[in-house]
C-alpha cells in the first residue's frame, strides 16, 4: 500500500514538473486558454481621426477605453471570435486577466506615429523577453495570446503576434506574426476586423505550423 501511493505521489508530482511542448499546441486533448490582447508595444501609424463615431481618439482612449474594448468584445462574442475553432479545440478557457493586468500598467506614452518603420517594431527574441517578464497569476498549461505592435491608418491593417505559451516555465512555444486587414463601421469594429481575421488565418494555417 505504501509502495502504491509513493507512485501515486510520484507520478503527480511528476505531471506538476512537466513543462508543455510546441507539440502539445497541436494535441486536440492538451487544453488551451485564451490570455487576450496585449497592447503594451502598439504604436499607431496616423492619427486616430475621421471614424464616425470616435471623432479625434487620444492616448487615454486607447489606453482606457479601447484596450479593454477590444478584450471585452472578443469575450462578448465568442461565437464570432472563435478561439476555440481558430486553435482546433472544441472549447477553451479564458483567462483575459492576465492581459488585462499589463494593458493596465502601461505607462503613459504617446502610442501615435507618422513613421512607417515603427509599424512593426517585435522580432521574437522581444516576444520572448515580453513573456519572460509576464505576470500569469500562477495559472499553468498553455496560453494563448496577441501581441498587438501596430495599426497603420493609410494601409488599414494590422500587426499581430499569435503567441503561444507555457505559463508555467513562461516560455514562448510558438509565435507567427500576422498582418491583416482591418475594416468595418466605427473607430472600435474597424480595427477588431483585424482580430477577427488573425483568427481566420490561425484556423487555417494551423496544421502549417506543426
Amino acid at each position: 500500500m505504501k509502495k502504491l501511493l509513493a507512485l501515486l505521489v510520484a507520478c503527480v508530482f511528476s505531471l506538476n514538473l512537466r513543462a508543455e511542448t510546441k507539440a502539445d499546441i497541436f494535441n486536440q486533448q492538451v487544453a488551451i486558454t485564451w490570455l487576450g490582447l496585449d497592447f503594451s508595444q502598439l504604436v499607431f501609424i496616423g492619427s486616430a481621426t475621421q471614424y464616425h463615431d470616435a471623432g479625434t481618439v487620444t492616448n487615454d482612449d486607447l489606453r482606457n477605453k479601447y484596450f479593454p474594448g477590444w478584450n471585452d468584445l472578443v469575450i462578448k462574442e465568442k461565437d464570432k471570435y472563435n478561439i476555440a475553432d481558430a486553435v482546433h479545440r472544441t472549447d477553451v478557457s479564458y483567462a483575459t486577466e492576465i492581459t488585462a493586468k499589463a494593458n493596465a500598467k502601461i505607462p503613459d506614452h504617446d502610442f501615435f506615429s507618422t513613421n512607417e518603420s515603427d509599424f512593426q517594431k517585435l522580432n521574437e527574441q522581444k516576444i520572448g523577453d515580453l513573456v519572460k517578464k509576464y505576470d500569469f497569476q500562477g495559472k499553468t498549461g498553455i496560453g494563448l495570446m496577441f501581441f498587438v505592435d501596430g495599426m497603420n491608418k493609410s494601409a488599414a491593417k494590422a500587426s499581430v503576434w499569435v503567441t503561444f505559451v507555457d505559463m508555467k516555465t513562461k516560455k514562448v512555444l510558438l509565435t507567427e506574426h500576422e498582418i491583416e486587414k482591418s475594416g468595418g463601421f466605427g473607430f472600435r469594429n474597424y480595427w477588431a476586423k483585424s482580430f477577427y481575421n488573425v483568427l481566420i488565418t490561425i484556423k487555417s494555417n494551423f496544421k502549417s505550423w506543426e
